[in-house]
């Protein structure tokens, strides 16, 4: 099966049912498959070559979903740039991945000119808002195409024949490697289906389901949202982030969501919101949370706000999509824990010399096998072979995920942190996320993280970052009292910090690289 196959089917199954709503717009799956067949129509006739990349650089909006899937039916490789990336990165990832299009609006196209003079590689763009359009000589003898005068041009009644198989690559997904160079992932159209299927089945997705996304396309989990939508054939309220909580509740109860992806970070402002039970969420059946690990003390506040709800805490990584599960009958009894490997799917943990970890207790680093696992990084082949190593047969290669684990007595996972954010103090490794936890207890903490300082005596000491709510009085002192009583003595901050806010990349993951190049003055340049 093809990815573009997911919108398809629904096309068939369920043409004049909406699929797709979005800022006051509602799209059935007929107008969407028609659309994006006429976008795929007119690549084609530009001379878009299958397996040529095309880059989406939109907001959340009806145009990306159906660009992406022309893309598809077109025989190319999409990739999504989040706009609120820098020029920099925009055209590094565009020349790494030498994409032949770009399909943009006016206020992003005429905020990046300077990002695309040197890009050669790029021969159209494909304008959402051609109304809007004036004439940028920074975009040079580039060939324009106006979406709404294309779509017009090809509308065809026939179907599009698909020109890709399941091994071809179907996305590259951007995600910052360790030295902050952008990483390519390499996913095909098997790689994709497999992990919407198995997200689906644990899930229990059917096409009575309505979704709300408020993540962006380019972070892998919101993009999914879209995805699986389509496969299972319900409905996906697309939104452009969880700026306004409110507004977003009261479309929750207004367009009756059935499922609510979230990341940590929403749930910290959930958790904060003392009018939840003025909502009527009853028809919302489960809430889900991947990114980074939800913190206990937030579950515990989300399963006393949404009583009926299930609630699914997560791990995944955008090299293999997703990986484990926390049933949420399993919730109460070990809310720490993010559960075991997803359907079709296989995790385990090995020591520094690569051997399988049985006790439980002992940590070590996580290792996946399956059909969701990458192909590899995009042009990196030394950081593919690290991360992509010979399994244990000899036709595999499994995914060293470089976050370290440990397992219960009963098989469930538990995430420390990973390898290189270990911190190594008095000559004992603390895990970051057990100290984060704690910190995440104390009442007006919103977000904690934790990283290690140089320190002379106990090689590197522990510091705190700690975002409050507005207002309270907790200071450094309550802090360091609170810890000693909840952590052993090694892992008790040295160092406390309050700060307005935690610096958070586009996928709204806390950066710990940016609290350390903070204290030691380092920039990143992309």
């Amino acid at each position: 099966m093809l990815v573009n196959e997911f919108l398809e089917y629904s096309a068939r199954i369920y043409p004049d049912k909406v699929a797709l709503v979005c800022r006051g717009q509602r799209l059935t799956y007929k107008e969407i498959d028609n659309a994006s067949s006429a976008i795929a129509r007119s690549l084609v006739n530009e001379g878009f070559q299958r397996h040529d990349r095309g880059v989406i650089y939109l907001d959340n909006c009806l145009e990306a979903v159906i660009s992406l899937f022309g893309i598809l039916k077109a025989g190319g490789i999409f990739v999504i740039v989040n706009p609120k990336v820098k020029d920099k990165k925009l055209a590094y990832i565009i020349s790494d991945c030498q994409a032949k299009i770009l399909v943009s609006d006016w206020y992003h196209l005429k905020q990046k000119t300077e990002a695309f003079s040197d890009l050669s590689c790029l021969d159209s763009f494909l304008i959402i808002d051609s109304e809007k359009y004036p004439e940028l000589e920074e975009l040079g003898n580039r060939r324009i195409l106006f979406y709404y005068d294309e779509l017009a041009s090809n509308i065809s009644s026939s179907a599009i024949i698909s020109r890709s198989i399941d091994i071809d690559l179907a996305g590259l997904i951007y995600t910052s490697g360790s030295s902050g160079t952008p990483k390519g992932v390499m996913l095909t159209h098997h790689n994709m289906v497999s992990a919407a299927e198995s997200i689906i089945r644990y899930l229990g997705n059917t096409s009575e389901d309505i979704v709300i996304n408020t993540l962006p396309l380019a972070f892998d989990y919101g993009l999914y949202q879209v995805l699986m939508t389509f496969k299972f054939g319900g409905t996906i309220i697309l939104e452009n982030g969880f700026i306004f909580p409110e507004q977003i509740m009261n479309l929750i109860v207004k367009e009756k969501v059935t499922g609510w992806p979230i990341v940590p970070t929403i749930a910290a402002i959930l958790c904060r919101q003392s009018n939840l039970v003025q909502h009527d969420f009853s028809r919302l059946r489960y809430i889900s949370s991947t990114g980074q690990v939800l913190f206990t003390n937030h579950i515990a506040r989300l399963q006393k706000s949404f009583p009926n709800v299930k609630i699914f805490s997560m791990y995944g990584l955008t090299e293999c999509k997703r990986v484990l599960y926390l049933p949420p009958d399993e919730l109460l009894k070990r809310p720490a824990s993010v559960g075991k490997a997803m359907p079709n799917t296989e995790a385990f943990i090995v020591d520094k010399d690569n051997v399988e970890i049985f006790e439980a207790e002992t940590p070590g680093e996580l290792v996946v096998r399956g059909a969701n696992v990458m192909q590899g990084y995009w042009n990196l082949p030394e950081d593919t072979a690290r991360a992509l190593r010979p399994g244990r047969y000899p036709f595999e290669r499994v995914l060293y995920t470089g976050d370290l684990f440990k397992k219960d007595n009963e098989g469930f996972l538990y995430f420390l942190g990973r390898k290189d954010d270990m911190i190594k103090t008095s000559g004992l490794m603390v895990s970051p996320k057990e100290i984060e936890n704690v910190l995440c207890e104390i009442d007006d903490v919103v977000e904690a993280a934790v990283i290690g300082v140089e320190d002379e005596i106990l090689g590197q000491a522990i510091k705190a970052f700690i975002h409050l709510n507005t207002g309270c009085k907790v200071t450094e002192k309550d802090v360091i009292n609170y810890c000693r009583k909840h952590l052993e003595d090694q892992a008790i901050p040295k160092y406390v910090e309050f700060c307005d806010s935690l610096p958070k990349n586009e996928s709204e993951k806390i950066q710990k690289k940016v609290l350390q190049q903070r204290i030691q003055g380092g920039n990143d340049n992309l």
